[in-house]
C-alpha cells in the first residue's frame, strides 16, 4: 500500500512506522490515523516482521487530534461523525488485536491522542526531552477513545488526575507512572529503540504471538477459567517446532533458527 502520511520501512525483522507530518507535529488526522492502522496491520501480516516501531518525524511524536478537523466536525451530522470516527477507534483497538509487539519510540511531544498511542503500544521508550499529557479538556474535549489504554497504564486515580488537570509532564514522570518503560537521551533514542526491537525480534515469532494471545485473551476472563484457557494454549507451544529448535539450540550453544511453527 502507498502511504501519504506514514513512512513505512522494514529491515532486519523490524518494521518502522513514522508519522510523517512534521510541520503539523504529526497529528492523528482522519487520514494519518487510517494509514497508521493500515501500516500496523500490514506489518502484522508480514512474516518478515517480528517487531513494529512507531515514531514521529521531526521534533514531535504526535500532537494528537487535528484542530482544523475538529472545527469541521461542528458542521457534520451525528451519523457522519460516527462513521468517520470509527477509523481512529479501530486504530486504538489495534493494540489488543495485533500479535506483533508494538514499540513506541517517543522522540518528542506526545499529547492527547499521542499519549494514547504511547499507552497503546506494548513497550514504550522515550527521549528525555519528550513531554506527554492528556490536554483535551483545555479544548473542551474528552479523551474518550484513548481512555482505556491510559487508565490501564497509569492506574485509576492517576488517570483521573491526568485527565482532569490536563497537565503536560516530562518523560521521567511518565516513567514513574508506567506510561513509558525507559527514558534515554535524545541522541541515542533511535539506537536504543532498535536495540530493544531487535531483542524482541530475536525470539521465536510463534512464542511471541502466543504470549500476546495469552495476555489479551485472558485479560478479561474469570481467573479460574483463564487457567484452563492458558493450559490449552500451552499445548500449542509444547508441540511447536520452535520449542524443539529453541531447546536444541540452547543445549548445542548456538543461535536458534526460528520457523514460527
Amino acid at each position: 500500500m502507498k502511504y501519504e502520511t506514514i513512512l513505512y520501512e522494514v529491515k532486519d525483522y523490524v518494521a518502522k512506522l513514522t508519522i510523517n507530518l512534521p510541520d503539523m507535529r504529526n497529528p492523528l488526522t482522519e487520514q494519518s490515523a487510517g494509514e497508521l492502522l493500515s501500516a500496523i496491520r500490514e506489518a502484522d501480516r508480514d512474516p518478515e516482521v517480528r517487531a513494529i516501531v512507531i515514531t514521529g518525524a521531526g521534533k514531535a511524536f504526535s500532537a494528537g487530534g487535528n484542530l482544523n478537523e475538529f472545527k469541521k466536525n461542528l458542521e457534520k451530522t451525528a451519523p457522519e461523525l460516527y462513521f468517520e470516527g470509527r477509523g481512529s477507534t479501530e486504530l486504538f483497538k489495534a493494540g489488543a488485536e495485533v500479535r506483533t509487539p508494538l514499540i513506541a519510540s517517543v522522540n518528542g511531544p506526545a499529547l492527547g491522542g499521542g499519549t494514547g498511542l504511547v499507552a497503546m503500544c506494548h513497550i514504550a521508550i522515550s527521549s528525555s526531552e519528550a513531554k506527554l499529557g492528556l490536554t483535551e479538556l483545555k479544548l473542551g474535549l474528552v479523551p474518550f477513545v484513548i481512555m482505556p489504554w491510559v487508565r490501564r497504564a497509569v492506574g485509576e486515580r492517576k488517570f483521573l488526575e491526568m485527565m482532569l488537570t490536563a497537565q503536560v509532564f516530562k518523560a521521567e514522570e511518565a516513567k514513574e507512572w508506567n506510561l513509558v518503560h525507559q527514558v534515554v537521551e535524545p541522541e541515542i533514542l533511535e539506537e536504543e529503540t532498535m536495540k530493544l526491537a531487535h531483542q524482541v525480534a530475536s525470539f521465536s515469532p510463534l512464542a511471541v504471538q502466543l504470549s500476546l494471545d495469552a495476555y489479551f485473551q485472558s485479560e478479561q476472563m474469570d481467573r479460574m477459567k483463564s487457567f484452563d484457557f492458558l493450559s490449552d494454549l500451552r499445548l500449542v507451544s509444547f508441540m511447536s517446532e520452535d520449542l524443539k529448535e529453541g531447546a536444541s539450540a540452547f543445549l548445542e550453544k548456538r543461535t536458534p533458527q526460528w520457523k514460527g511453527k
